[in-house]
């Protein structure tokens, strides 16, 4: 069982997630606001929060960023939008996953089980001198912090958790970015990612691309 925020405005809408949710053994609590969506992640520690981005007081991506800013509580969008540059925009923000209306309640409660699933699966890692402490979304390079975004720590922490092995691209895309398909997506934090290492893709230290296969996360020699 797990502590749902629930933050959407149509109450017929709010009141039909909300018994899906309750149904499948989640405890939810719903509101309608953003500024209601902020005090209760500020205040109290969620499980997962689903969020709409048509809100009434404050668009959805703005209340997505202003929650990351408190919080590493996963996030679920749940919108009628079906812009694919704006689920890419909305992912690269911090949302843990995206779905678009209509959507069934199965549906729903196999994306929540999936980002709590991540989230629960947590622990230390260790790549050389790479130290990545899971639980509390820290990452260390020979003992300097990274200072990262929301999925630069979820793709360097998926990577670590498969030392040594070398995960597909396909793979990577569907874990983490399951709405979308753009493998520009995956390149771009990739990039970022090889900055924050200190590294780069023509002389990789941590970061190895196999071509045409995937990636690959090792210690350096």
């Amino acid at each position: 069982m797990a502590s749902v925020l629930l933050v959407e405005d149509d109450p017929v809408v709010r009141a039909a997630i909300t018994r899906a949710l309750t149904g499948q053994g989640h405890m939810v609590h719903g509101v309608a606001l953003a500024i209601e969506a902020l005090r209760e992640v500020t205040a109290n520690n969620y499980d997962v929060v689903v969020l709409d981005l048509g809100l009434p007081d404050l668009d959805g991506g703005d209340a997505l960023r202003m929650i990351r800013g408190v919080t590493n509580t996963p996030v679920v969008i749940a919108t009628a939008r079906d812009d694919e540059q704006e689920i890419i925009r909305l992912l690269n923000a911090g949302a843990d996953d995206y779905l678009v209306k209509p959507f069934s309640s199965e549906h729903l409660g196999a994306r929540v089980q999936a980002v709590l699933r991540r989230a629960r699966d947590s622990k230390q890692l260790v790549v050389g001198g790479l130290e990545i402490d899971v639980d509390h979304r820290k990452a260390t390079v020979d003992g300097r912090e990274l200072s990262l975004t929301h999925k630069e720590f979820e793709l360097l922490s998926y990577l670590a958790a498969r030392s040594g092995e070398v995960v597909p691209r396909a793979e990577i895309l569907a874990s983490l970015w399951p709405s979308t398909r753009d493998d520009q997506t995956l390149d771009v934090h990739l990039s970022w990612l090889r900055r924050k290492l200190g590294e780069r893709a023509a002389q990789p230290r941590y970061l190895h691309t196999v071509r045409g296969v995937g990636v690959r996360l090792v210690a350096p020699r």
